[in-house]
């Protein structure tokens, strides 16, 4: 399973886990790096003092590269950046804009920049800004979501660059890692089976709504304020629901749901917290330690392959 992301990235396999505000932290991301993927520290709307001491927490933890995810419009993002520089950490993925701004000066470190991206103009605009990758995040992942389920937008995103492609969304097993390759992808991101690992800090009832989740459990609010956010259904879904129906403004929306993710991440409220999962949830039945699920990942991702070549 080698690809050119693993040379851009210094990863034993292209496996990158998500950054998830609230729950990618320090412990996460350098399970991951440690089980041959790249963790990735979610910087999130959090200052940069938060983010320097989960860098240098995961530097105590791993060996191995890992990476920090940059919020483009958190209102501390720039201070951010200037901890990723003076840390010299080696690659950031980013989220909700666009990175042009700060590529300068973080290539002349050396670090690597891995835009996530909802649509192909979006795409082969990163690869003309000089990004190393992109990751290709389908509608099926949990948070904030773009439109184009992740079949359709990895191999028209495949087409239009040059620079390896990261499929994201829907992904959770071997057979949607295989999918991912069969698109044209060179490796994967998956966020919402890592939620549901032993080194994840997140609250234990948020893994186990998880866990229980079926397949039609991870519902999209907020669509009206143009920022969509996929979560498991509660009683936090179904109030924004209500107020969408009665034509809450945006401001209204947003400000109810606001600190709604981190009380269920740090607190445990299942119900009123928003518990942002992907539509994978329901394939999700167990806690294991990362280096488990990424050792079955990629054991289980050979024998798929193998099966398929019965149909040649």
């Amino acid at each position: 399973m080698k690809t050119r992301l693993c040379e851009i990235m210094g990863t034993q396999y292209p496996i990158l886990q998500g950054g998830m505000a609230w729950v990618s932290t320090a412990e996460l991301a350098a399970a991951v790096s440690n089980a041959g993927g790249l963790g990735i520290i979610a910087a999130g709307n959090a200052p940069a003092d938060w983010v320097q001491n989960e860098i240098i927490k995961a530097k105590q933890l791993t060996n191995k590269p890992f990476g920090v995810n940059v919020m483009l419009l958190s209102p501390f993002v720039d201070e951010v950046v200037e901890v990723i520089y003076r840390e010299r950490v080696s690659i950031i993925t980013t989220g909700a804009g666009n990175p042009g701004k700060y590529m300068e000066k973080l290539k002349s470190i050396g670090t690597r920049i891995i835009p996530v991206i909802p649509t192909v103009a979006l795409a082969k605009k990163m690869e003309r800004e000089g990004a190393d990758a992109v990751v290709a995040e389908g509608t099926e992942s949990g948070g904030h979501i773009g439109e184009l389920t992740t079949m359709t937008l990895v191999p028209q995103v495949v087409d239009a660059v040059d620079i390896p492609v990261i499929a994201a969304g829907g992904i959770a097993d071997s057979r949607g890692v295989v999918a991912a390759f069969a698109l044209g992808a060179e490796g994967v991101q998956i966020g919402t089976r890592f939620v549901c690992s032993a080194e994840c800090t997140v609250h234990d009832d948020y893994k186990k709504a998880v866990v229980k989740a079926r397949d039609r459990d991870a519902v999209v609010t907020g669509r009206s304020t143009g920022h969509p956010v996929r979560a498991l259904k509660n009683k936090l879904t179904r109030t924004f629901d209500r107020m969408e129906a009665n034509r809450a403004t945006i401001e209204e929306i947003e400000e109810f749901g606001s600190g709604r993710l981190q009380a269920a991440v740090q607190q445990g409220d299942v119900q009123e917290g928003s518990v942002m999962a992907g539509q994978i949830a329901g394939m999700i039945s167990d806690i294991k330690p990362c280096q488990e699920i990424i050792d079955n990942l990629i054991a289980d991702t050979h024998d798929v392959i193998d099966r398929l070549k019965c149909y040649r």
